[in-house]
C-alpha cells in the first residue's frame, strides 16, 4: 500500500464502525502509523484547524503540508485514492459520487441510533447532528426491507400463514406509531432518537431471520427460532433504553405491541 503521508484521520473514537475502518487503514499502511487521531483526544493544533461541528457530522482528513481539512466522502476517496487512483476515480464519476455520498450521509447522521455508545451525552462527545431526512430514510429503508424478509419468515410458521408484504408492512409501521404516540409525552425531544434506535433493532431482528429462509423444517422449529429471535430483540431493547437512560416504560410497550400484532394475526388466521 502507498501511505498518504502527513495527514491525520479524526475519527469518532466512541463509533466502532469509524473506530474499525480507521485502524484499518494504518493495520494495512494507506496511513502513517500515527495518522490517525480520536476526536475526543485531538491536539490544540488539530482543533483550530478543523471546522469542529462539521468534523461530527463528516470525518476530517487534515493535510499538513496545506493545512487543508477535507470531510466525509471526500476524505476516505483521499485515503483509498492516493493507493488505488482507479478506484477513486470511479468513484468520483456521476452519479456513484452522488449516490455513494449519500450513503456515507445517511450511515455518519445515523451512527449513534446504528450503534449507539453510553458517552454519547457527553458535550464533547462526536455525535452528529440530527438530521432528519436522513433519519427518516434511514427508518424507511429498514421498514420495507424488514417487512419483506418477515412476509417470507411468515410462510415457515404454519398457522396458515402464508407470504404477505402488506401485512408485515403495516404491521411494522404500527409499531413505529404506537411507539411514537405513547411514547411522545414521555421522550419528547427524544422521540427521534429513540425510534432511530428501535429501527436497528428491528434490523438486527430481521438479518437474524435470513438464514432461517434458506432452510427447510418443520414449522415448530422456525416457532422456536422465531422466539429466540425475538428475545435477541427484547434484551438488546432493553440494553439501548439502557444506554439512552431510559425506564423500562419503551420495552414494555414495544413488547406488549409485539405480543398484541402477533395474537391477532394468528387470530385472523383461524
Amino acid at each position: 500500500m502507498k501511505t498518504l503521508k502527513n495527514h491525520t484521520l479524526i475519527y469518532d473514537n466512541e463509533c466502532p464502525m469509524c473506530n474499525l475502518y480507521s485502524k484499518g487503514f494504518t493495520k494495512c499502511g494507506m496511513l502513517d502509523e500515527n495518522g490517525r487521531e480520536a476526536f475526543t483526544e485531538m491536539s490544540a493544533g488539530n482543533k483550530t484547524l478543523i471546522d469542529f461541528t462539521r468534523a461530527k457530522n463528516e470525518i476530517a482528513l487534515i493535510d499538513h503540508h496545506k493545512n487543508k481539512v477535507v470531510y466525509g466522502l471526500d476524505s476516505l476517496l483521499l485515503i483509498i485514492g492516493n493507493s488505488f487512483p482507479l478506484l477513486e476515480k470511479i468513484a468520483r464519476v456521476q452519479p456513484l459520487y452522488g449516490f455513494f455520498k449519500r450513503l456515507y450521509s445517511l450511515v455518519s447522521y445515523n451512527r449513534k441510533q446504528i450503534i449507539p455508545s453510553a458517552k454519547d451525552d457527553h458535550e464533547e462527545s462526536c455525535v452528529p447532528d440530527f438530521n432528519i431526512k436522513y433519519r427518516i430514510t434511514y427508518m424507511v429503508g429498514v421498514l420495507i426491507f424488514s417487512a419483506y424478509i418477515l412476509s417470507l419468515f411468515s410462510g415457515k410458521l404454519g398457522f396458515n400463514l402464508s407470504h404477505h408484504f402488506l401485512r408485515e408492512f403495516t404491521v411494522c409501521i404500527g409499531q413505529i406509531l404506537w411507539q411514537t404516540i405513547f411514547l411522545r409525552t414521555y421522550l419528547k425531544d427524544r422521540i427521534w432518537n429513540y425510534l432511530g434506535n428501535m429501527m436497528t433493532v428491528s434490523l438486527i431482528g430481521t438479518l437474524l431471520l435470513i438464514p432461517a429462509l434458506f432452510t427447510d423444517f418443520t414449522p415448530n422449529f422456525y416457532i422456536v427460532y422465531f422466539g429466540i429471535v425475538v428475545l435477541v430483540m427484547f434484551l438488546e431493547h432493553l440494553r439501548r433504553c439502557k444506554l439512552l437512560k431510559l425506564s423500562y416504560l419503551p420495552t414494555i410497550s414495544w413488547i406488549l405491541f409485539r405480543i398484541t400484532a402477533l395474537a391477532f394475526i394468528i387470530w385472523l388466521t383461524l
